[in-house]
């Protein structure tokens, strides 16, 4: 099956490249939210918020049903997208704190090197939450922060080193902190204080934004973070601004190289925490705080869309859109998340969300356009973000080294609404992994006396009846397929 699958993408990609003409290079531009749910989208049935741009992206392109990123939290996921490589093989690429060293180590093939190889000039704006030089005080947060994403292939980065609710609270250009003065240095602790400014912990009448737990340390903007940073003070963000100030340097990105391919990798910080629209955008959504975001995230998208409409890039330019992992509500500030939802599932039917096993956790908004190429309509076909590292390579005309990218596997011709066929299978990680292969879906034993768990997603999307007794040849099959995937060291033919 897995053979047929391969030969099946194998001849798709040959028809497309026939039909497309030799040397075709498309700009590529990846938007990756930060936490949206399956149901978050009107385009996934959600009508307690309006995304009417990303609603005309999918009415545009190719909505997927089974579109899943790499894991349930967004370090592992950004790991896997860039390197190919299931972030649960290598240690230590779990949720990093703001100081961590960066997790993608220089000169191994990545998806910007792979792509700037083939002619593309690439770039990186916004969430990288990757690490950043040789992490703790290791960290010249006053110099060039090296390595960064210069070193993985990208030609201009402008980014938010970790989360928004972690420190540092500033932007990186180039891997320089933007707007630092040159008196006022930084300095940034995790698990001791460093310098004296106020706390969440001890100061909590000067917060704008209560937290519900941890993020008690440093206040800056009015918000208490995780980690304590000190100094730095003309070069701190406004939370309330940062969606417009990563979609302007993703807009000038585009325009300054909108005469030769590039690649886009656009992380937006929307919708994670803290939640803080721009005041154009409070109460516009009827879920309160966090359908606000949602807006805002709507807005970000329909800024790049329309910068491509008037560049006239549209038909040169392969956009995808998807999420980092699956929605959470309450993740440490009390921002109404829960007591606003009005109804709103942002999950939709699916069952659980982020740092889960279950389809929640990983199956997510997945949207690709290109216009004039990708025919409008919804596909079934599984694919991961994973996957983009072998499959835009054959878009670029690569061809990957046998070592690299041991995870991804082409599926181009399923991204552009081609081909039926997608993965044959996708490992889905959270704290452990499970295993999706056709309508089946299976999770092994877990911690604390959880038993083994077998779904038919054909007949239970919501995975509310477990049908391992009655179907235990299947589960045995995953189950075997599941350790074949975790014993080797690599999955890509």
């Amino acid at each position: 099956m897995r053979l047929m699958c391969a030969v099946l993408l194998c001849v798709a990609s040959l028809c497309f490249f026939s039909a497309a003409g030799e040397g075709a290079k498309p700009n590529i531009i990846f938007i990756l939210a930060d936490d949206v749910g399956y149901g978050d989208l009107g385009c996934y049935g959600a009508t307690k918020v309006k995304t009417p741009n990303l609603d005309k992206l999918a009415a545009d392109g190719v909505r997927f049903t089974s579109g899943y990123a790499p894991s349930a939290t967004c370090t592992p996921t950004r790991y896997a997208m860039l390197t190919g490589q299931y972030a649960w093989r290598k240690k230590g690429t779990g949720i990093l704190p703001g100081d961590a060293a960066m997790i993608i180590e220089p000169g191994r093939p990545t998806l910007p090197a792979v792509l700037k190889t083939a002619g593309y000039t690439t770039g990186c704006v916004g969430k990288w939450h990757l690490g950043l030089g040789n992490g703790g005080a290791a960290i010249d947060w006053n110099g060039e922060v090296k390595p960064g994403p210069s070193e993985i292939g990208f030609d201009y980065s402008f980014i938010i080193p970790a989360t928004g609710d972690r420190v540092p609270c500033v932007y990186l250009e180039n891997q320089r902190v933007v707007g630092l003065d040159p008196n006022d240095p930084i300095k940034v602790g995790y698990g001791h204080k460093v310098g004296d400014d106020p706390t969440g912990a001890k100061n909590p009448e000067l917060l704008k934004m209560r937290f519900t737990h941890g993020h008690d340390a440093t206040i800056v903007n009015g918000i208490s973070r995780i980690g304590f940073m000190t100094g730095g003070k003309s070069a701190r963000w406004k939370d309330e601004d940062m969606a417009d100030m990563i979609t302007q340097k993703a807009a000038a990105f585009i325009e300054k190289n909108k005469d030769k391919p590039f690649f886009l990798y656009f992380a937006t910080h929307d919708i994670h925490v803290p939640r803080v629209p721009h005041p154009r955008f409070v109460g516009t959504s009827q879920c309160g705080t966090r359908g606000d975001v949602i807006h805002q995230l709507d807005w970000t998208v329909g800024e790049i869309t329309a910068v491509l409409e008037r560049l006239k890039l549209a038909e040169n330019t392969l956009l995808i859109f998807s999420s980092d992992n699956g929605p959470v509500l309450d993740d440490g500030y009390a921002d109404g998340a829960v007591k606003d939802l009005n109804g709103h599932t942002p999950a939709g039917v699916l069952r659980g969300g982020k740092y889960s096993l279950y389809e929640g956790g990983t199956r997510l908004p997945f949207i690709a356009r290109w216009t004039g190429r990708i025919k409008p309509g919804v596909s079934d076909a599984i694919v991961s973000q994973i996957d983009f590292l072998a499959s835009f390579a054959q878009l670029a005309g690569y061809a990957l080294p046998a070592d690299a990218a041991p995870d991804s596997f082409n599926i181009l011709p399923a991204l552009l609404g081609e081909s039926k066929v997608g993965r044959e299978y996708v490992v889905e990680h959270a704290n452990g992994l499970s295993l999706r292969k056709g309508n089946w879906k299976y999770i092994p034993p877990g911690p604390k006396g959880a038993g083994e768990q077998l779904y038919n997603l054909a007949e239970d999307l919501s995975e509310s009846q477990n049908v391992l007794k009655a179907n235990p040849s299947v589960a045995a099959e995953l189950a075997t397929l599941l350790k074949q995937v975790q014993e080797q060291s690599r999955t890509r033919p």
